[in-house]
């Protein structure tokens, strides 16, 4: 018999959430993130059950979008990193895969490259994030050297990346948004800006183009609650199940470097999942699980394998009953914020020995 851990996949919330947002961006073309292995809930599952949904896919790399073409998706696809080798732009060219232009080595690559067709470009530019993209005082020059070239296809799409959408309290979204209004204002062409948090909050943001990522995953960017992620649904559970029960008596300790001492008569559920499937080690003592929908706190440490649980006010438990870890009535970030992490990590570290099961299509 196998391990019970798994993460179940709700192909329905996948496209539920889809629909949030095209609801929340009616005007808008989508773009679906599904770089990091869909947020590590699977890419080729997820991309072919967004490709008809969407207009096109992104991911952070070629060698992502290669395995989304391998796997039958014919949609288009961006590279949001852009190439990081000349060689790449010839074989995003042969497998039609559009490509982000983020500094002055890209734009060389692809003004002398040698291509079967010309690529689909967007040119992004630097807002604020100081990560990735040109000076806004550059983008001019980097856009009409594009339309220059034979390489770039006419449709060039100007975007950029937020810093802060999720806080609402921040200003520095609404000067980014100035700042990319002054760099575009004389350059035709469809513009991008909104991630999860721009689709969710900044309407100003959605422009031609939005680029859902975490939302799509049924999981709030926002770092306070917002009416808008309410509607969302997790598309992700984690489950596994009790293996073993014991009782503790006051005094007695669970777990490595017995950090939980039991201050009454305990019961102790042992649950078959640990950080080897991706629960953080980090999480601590009072960190809730769900077991049987009812809540109740970790005991001790994580370990590689296993997790304890004080089940003490959850008569009835039973070896074999299911366990919760996070997803359908516990928010991953809930569980992050015990583990001073955000579900964006718990999610995307997810490995492979923990299976990925669709439990409804």
């Amino acid at each position: 018999m196998a391990r019970p851990n798994q993460a179940r996949l709700s192909l329905q919330a996948l496209r539920h959430n889809m629909e949030v947002v095209r609801q929340l961006a009616p005007r808008s073309k989508v773009m679906a993130v599904v770089k990091a292995n869909a947020y590590g809930h699977g890419a080729l599952a997820v991309a072919q059950t967004l490709a008809p949904l969407v207009d096109a896919l992104a991911v952070a790399c070629i060698e992502e979008a290669q395995v989304l073409r391998d796997g039958g998706i014919e949609a288009p696809i961006l590279l949001l990193e852009g190439a990081f080798e000349e060689t790449e732009l010839a074989a995003a060219a042969a497998r039609d895969f559009w490509v982000t232009i983020d500094n002055e080595r890209q734009l060389q690559w692809l003004e002398r490259a040698r291509l079967p067709r010309p690529l689909c470009c967007w040119l992004k530019i630097d807002t604020g994030m100081r990560r990735l993209g040109v000076d806004p005082a550059q983008a001019a020059l980097f856009y009409q050297r594009l339309t220059a070239s034979a390489n770039a296809r006419d449709d060039i799409v100007l975007s950029t990346h937020f810093a802060s959408a999720d806080d609402l309290d921040s200003d520095q979204t609404s000067a980014q948004l100035e700042q990319f209004e002054a760099s575009c204002a004389d350059l035709p062409g469809p513009r991008s800006a909104a991630n999860s948090a721009g689709v969710l909050a900044w309407p100003a943001s959605h422009y031609d183009w939005v680029r859902p990522g975490y939302m799509l995953y049924g999981n709030s960017p926002m770092i306070s609650d917002h009416p808008a992620a309410r509607t969302l649904r997790p598309v992700m559970t984690l489950v596994s199940a009790v293996i073993s029960l014991r009782d503790v008596a006051v005094g007695e300790t669970v777990g490595y470097g017995a950090t939980w001492t039991a201050s009454r008569p305990s019961r102790i559920a042992t649950v078959c999942i640990g950080y080897g499937d991706g629960y953080p080690r980090l999480a601590p003592a009072g960190t809730p699980v769900l077991v049987n929908g009812r809540r109740a706190p970790l005991a001790g440490r994580v370990s590689m394998d296993m997790i304890t649980v004080d089940v003490t006010e959850l008569p009835g438990t039973s070896i074999g009953d299911e366990v919760i870890l996070w997803g359908d009535g516990l928010p991953v970030a809930e569980v992050a914020r015990h583990a001073g992490t955000i579900g964006y990590e718990l999610t995307t570290r997810m490995p492979a020995r923990t299976p990925r099961v669709v439990a409804d299509s």
